[in-house]
C-alpha cells in the first residue's frame, strides 16, 4: 500500500489509473493528430489542444471511478467489466456534444468532434485492461491473504478467491488447513506461523462467532506493526458474489460500511435515467398495446390489465399494474400465492407474455408516477412482505428505495417462489442498494434487454 493524497492506495490501483490516464491521453493524441494531419500542431500547441485533451482525460478518469472501473473485484464477469469501459467514451461523446451546443468556443477547430480519437480509445481502453490482468498476474502486483475462520463461510470465501485469479489475492493459509484449530491460543499459533513463512499483506476474518476466539492480540501486532489489512468476510464475499450474504451479517456491518447511501445528484441523475427509460419504453411498447390487449381478450375471458397492492418505498403501499397473464379467476380458491412452474392459473398468451417480460409493460405508468424505478428491487405484495419480514433477517432494508421493474436480483438470479429464492434475491438486492449507482443501473437495462431479446423470460 502506498500512502497518497494522505490515503491508502495499494500500487495495483495506482498503475490502473496511471496506465488509463496514459491511455486516453495518448488516444485522444492520436485522434486529433490523425484528424488534422499538417494542422495538428497548431490545433495543440496554438489553439489549446493539450489542454482539452487534458481535461477530456481528468473528464474520463472521472467517468471510469462513477463506474466503479477502478474496483476490478466489484462485479465478477469480464463482460460487464468490458460493457463499462465501452461507455467511457460513449459518456465522452455525448459530454462533447452538450458542450458543442452550449460552448462551442471550447471545441477543436471547426467545432470539429474527434470520433476518431473515441474510437482509438474505446480499443485503446480494452487493451489497456487486458495488458493490466496480464501484468496483476505478476507476483509483485498480488496480495498474500490469510483467512482466519474454519467454518463453511470461510471454505466459500476461500474456494473464490482461488477461483478468481483475476483479484491478485494468493490465499497461503486459512484456519482450516489444520485440524484441532479451534481456541484463540491454537488460532494465533497457526497465524503467527504463516505470517513468519510469509509476507503477508491481508487478513480476512470469517468467524461467526468472534468472542472468546478471536487471536486479538496477535491481529493488533500484525495491523500496527506489520501494517498487514484487517478485513471482515463479508465484503470480500460481497465482491466475489455479487450479493451480500445474510447469514452472519452483523449490523454493525451495515451501519459502518461504504455504501447504502448516494449523494443528491447522484440520486437526481439516476432518477432522470430511470424516467427517461420509463418514457422510450413506452413510445417502443405502444404500437405493441392494442396487439397484447387484443390476445388477451381473445384467449381467455377477464379483464385485460390487472392491478394489485404492492409495498413501496418507505413501505408505503401503491398498486402496480401488469397485463393479465392469469386467469381472472387465480386467486379464488388459493388465495394470495407465487406463480410456480408450469402454474396453470396462467394462460396460453400470458405464458408468452411474462416469457418476453411484455406483461410489465403497464409498470412504467408505475415509474412515471414516482411509485416505482425502472431499476429497483422486485416489488412484493404486503402479505408476502409482512410474512418474509419474520423469516428473513434484514429484508425490511429492500424498501429503502423504490421497487423496480428490473434489478440486480431478476437480472442475477431466476423467478423462485420459495423463502430460500427470497432470500437470495434479497442479498442481490442488498448489494443494489448498497452500490447503487448510473452506472450500475444502466448495466441492469442492458443485462434486462439481452435477457429479453434471448428469451431468458422469468415468471
Amino acid at each position: 500500500m502506498i500512502r497518497f493524497f494522505n490515503t491508502y492506495c495499494s500500487i495495483r490501483t495506482l498503475i490502473l489509473v496511471m496506465g488509463e490516464a496514459l491511455t486516453v491521453f495518448a488516444s485522444l493524441l492520436l485522434g486529433i493528430t490523425l484528424q488534422f494531419r499538417e494542422d495538428s500542431f497548431l490545433v495543440l500547441n496554438f489553439e489549446y489542444g493539450y489542454y482539452k485533451i487534458f481535461v477530456l482525460t481528468i473528464l474520463a478518469l472521472l467517468l471510469s471511478q462513477g463506474l466503479d472501473l477502478y474496483d476490478p473485484i466489484h462485479f465478477n464477469a469480464k463482460r460487464e467489466l468490458y460493457f463499462r469501459l465501452l461507455m467511457v467514451p460513449g459518456w465522452l461523446a455525448l459530454a462533447l456534444g452538450v458542450i458543442g451546443l452550449l460552448f462551442p468556443r471550447l471545441m477543436l477547430r471547426d467545432l470539429s468532434f474527434p470520433a476518431g480519437g473515441l474510437l482509438i480509445l474505446a480499443f485503446g481502453l480494452l487493451g489497456w485492461r487486458s495488458a493490466y490482468a496480464w501484468l496483476a498476474s505478476k507476483p509483485f502486483l498480488r496480495e498474500q491473504v490469510y483467512v482466519l475462520g474454519g467454518d463453511e463461510r470461510a471454505l466459500r470465501l476461500v474456494a473464490g478467491l482461488k477461483d478468481r485469479s483475476e483479484l491478485g489475492v494468493d490465499v497461503v493459509g486459512w484456519t482450516g488447513d489444520s485440524p484441532g484449530i479451534s481456541t484463540r491460543e491454537t488460532m494465533a499459533a497457526h497465524l503467527h506461523e504463516i505470517a513468519g513463512k510469509n509476507t503477508l499483506h491481508r487478513v480476512i476474518v470469517a468467524m461467526p462467532d468472534r468472542r472468546d476466539t478471536m487471536p486479538m492480540q496477535e491481529l493488533l501486532n500484525l495491523r500496527l506493526h506489520n501494517a498487514v489489512v484487517i478485513e471482515e468476510a463479508t465484503s470480500w464475499l460481497e465482491r466475489i458474489s455479487g450479493k451480500i450474504e445474510v447469514e452472519g451479517l452483523y449490523p454493525s456491518w451495515i451501519l459502518f460500511a461504504n455504501g447504502f447511501r448516494s449523494n443528491p445528484v447522484s440520486r437526481m441523475l439516476r432518477q432522470f435515467v430511470n424516467l427517461a427509460a420509463a418514457v422510450l419504453g413506452l413510445l417502443l411498447a405502444a404500437p405493441l398495446i392494442p396487439f397484447i390487449a387484443l390476445a388477451i381478450r381473445l384467449d381467455s375471458p377477464g379483464s385485460v390489465f390487472y392491478h394489485q397492492k404492492r409495498v413501496g418505498r418507505g413501505e408505503k403501499a401503491f398498486h402496480c399494474y401488469k397485463f393479465r397473464s392469469m386467469r381472472e379467476d387465480a386467486e379464488a380458491d388459493v388465495g394470495p400465492t407465487w406463480a410456480g412452474d408450469d402454474d396453470p392459473r396462467i394462460t396460453k398468451v400470458g405464458k408468452f407474455l411474462r416469457t418476453s417480460r411484455l406483461d410489465e409493460i403497464p409498470q412504467l405508468w408505475c415509474v412515471l408516477k414516482g411509485d416505482m424505478s425502472f431499476v429497483g428491487p422486485r416489488p412484493e405484495r404486503p402479505e408476502f412482505v409482512e410474512w418474509l419480514t419474520k423469516e428473513i433477517p434484514y429484508y425490511g432494508i429492500r424498501h429503502i428505495v423504490r421497487p423496480g421493474i428490473t434489478g440486480w436480483a431478476q437480472v442475477r438470479y431466476k423467478y423462485g417462489n420459495t423463502v430460500e429464492d427470497a432470500k437470495q434475491k434479497l442479498q442481490y438486492d442488498l448489494f443494489y442498494i448498497k452500490n447503487a449507482s448510473i452506472g450500475l443501473d444502466m448495466l441492469i437495462m442492458f443485462q434486462t434487454i439481452k435477457t429479453v431479446l434471448l428469451g431468458r423470460g422469468a415468471q
